[in-house]
């Protein structure tokens, strides 16, 4: 190992630097603060810290008080996976809506606004747009987060909501490398594998990768998947043929690169969190995604110290941790030289309900009515996956109730939900809200006994219309954003 003419200081310096931490509360922590004066460079906005626009400005003026170049993270892809919106949905379709419409300059629209949004709450980072391509239906974690099947369509509405970000100064990155589209597996609970060959994964996976480079993608994040074409032995995030030979090297990349959560079991539960860390870093990951969970100084500092002593030892290359923490005070420097682009460009704040409505796909299998009597919607509600959350509501009860008084609605889960929901429903029409019907056998057989005894029931589905469309009205809406829903309610009202 070359030894740099630096002091631990620097080396302490480059360790925080290369850290993207999440924390606790609605407001700055003192120990966040005071790690932004010791070279911390970058922290993450999850849905707890967000209650309204007003207090994330308030917080984030709070961090760069501290530190005006600091990189501000969130994990806002819109749609199913929002953070700004995590108490009422998002205002603007997730990818799936997009790609259905199929029209890349609404793609374009929508990511800018999106981007205006975020830079008025002092956020110029964001971990999206998912450039994945969902080859496989069944996937448990990506599904609506894919603007589709096709590579050649993800590939141009990734690129197309690159530039709508960034033309707005918020730097995008570009997820998750090298693809987890074709995985049945979620990372977040262990270690998803792709066993296809290489010629497929580089026709299929690589391509919205090279677009998102082409159109300039400030970041490019890692998949904590096995990938046994590209490395038999480590993941994605801790494998150096894949972020170095191939990302740096092939492809020819030199922005930021960022890990995929690292307390996420797939490496935390293999390798552990702290060695994890190090093992990115050197397979030429160069900035860390943590504090989904773990949130606290605690876990900050033991992730610095190892680090360091991973350098000391001579496990970790000084200069490989030296360049990792250039990238990103390089990406800060950006940001800050680009805070305020866009400005000049109207808001379009209805961008987002205009992009659900053109998404919708509106099935009629017998004649319908215009519905203008009280409904009762029955929400078929299944496991939700970690990057999704809890928080989020979903679905068209409380649009129909706006629309239709008297309307209610319950929540079904698991068998015997049909019975449930027709003695609940007292005879009125009912519509059923689904989400990822294919991959839930309870809730086909849900509708199937639904549907016989009443088949003017109307079916809304949320989540991958898969599923061949059934139902007197058959509505697709390609996500569970808000806007989704009121697009999907208003369809459902005009029969």
């Amino acid at each position: 190992m070359t030894t740099l003419a630096t002091g631990p200081d620097t080396l302490t310096r480059d360790a925080l630097a290369v850290l993207q931490p999440g924390f606790d509360g609605t407001t700055a922590p003192d120990w966040v603060r005071r790690r932004l004066g010791e070279g911390l460079a970058s922290v993450a906005l999850f849905g707890r810290n967000v209650v309204t626009e007003s207090q994330v400005t308030a917080l984030t003026a709070q961090l760069r008080a501290e530190r005006d170049d600091l990189l501000v993270a969130i994990d806002e892809e819109s749609g199913d996976v929002t953070r700004l919106d995590v108490r009422t949905g998002s205002t603007f379709p997730g990818n799936h809506a997009l790609g259905a419409v199929d029209d890349p300059g609404l793609t374009r629209a929508v990511s800018r606004e999106l981007g205006r949004r975020l830079t008025a709450c002092g956020v110029n980072f964001d971990w999206a747009p998912s450039a994945d391509v969902n080859a496989n239906a069944d996937n448990p974690v990506i599904g609506v987060r894919s603007f589709g099947a096709s590579t050649d369509l993800v590939a141009r509405h990734t690129a197309a909501w690159v530039e709508g970000l960034q033309s707005t100064g918020v730097a995008a990155c570009t997820k998750h490398f090298p693809g987890h589209g074709d995985t049945n597996v979620d990372s977040h609970h262990a270690v998803p594998r792709i066993d296809v060959d290489a010629d497929t994964l580089y026709a299929r996976e690589l391509p919205p990768f090279r677009a998102a480079i082409a159109a300039g993608t400030r970041a490019i994040m890692s998949a904590h998947i096995l990938v046994p074409a590209l490395d038999p032995d480590r993941p994605g995030t801790l494998s150096s043929r894949i972020l170095t030979e191939l990302l740096r090297g092939e492809l020819g990349y030199q922005g930021l690169i960022v890990t995929d959560g690292m307390e996420m079991r797939a490496i935390s539960g293999t390798y552990g969190l702290e060695h994890g860390v190090v093992l990115a870093i050197a397979a030429g990951a160069d900035a860390i995604c943590v504090g989904g969970g773990l949130c606290d100084e605690g876990t900050v500092l033991g992730l610095r110290d190892a680090l360091v002593a991973a350098v000391r030892s001579g496990e970790l290359p000084e200069e490989r941790l030296a360049d990792a923490a250039a990238r990103v005070r390089d990406l800060a420097r950006w940001t800050a030289e680009a805070r305020g682009a866009g400005t000049d460009t109207a808001p379009h704040p209805e961008i987002g309900l205009i992009a659900a409505r053109r998404a919708l796909r509106v099935t009629r299998t017998a004649a319908v009515s215009p519905l203008n009597s009280p409904l009762y919607v029955a929400q078929f509600e299944p496991a939700r996956n970690i990057a999704v959350g809890d928080q989020t509501p979903w679905g068209v009860a409380a649009e129909l109730e706006r629309l239709l008084p008297g309307t209610t609605a319950g929540s079904y889960t698991g068998d015997g939900a049909a019975a449930e929901v027709l003695a609940a429903a007292d005879g009125r029409r009912i519509v059923a809200v689904v989400r990822d019907e294919h991959r839930h056998p309870w809730m086909g057989a849900a509708l199937d006994t639904l549907l016989a005894a009443r088949p003017d029931t109307v079916v809304v589905e949320m989540g991958l219309p898969q599923a061949a469309p059934r139902g007197a009205l058959h509505i697709a809406s390609y996500g569970a954003a808000r806007v989704c829903g009121v697009a999907a309610a208003e369809a459902v009202v005009a029969g």
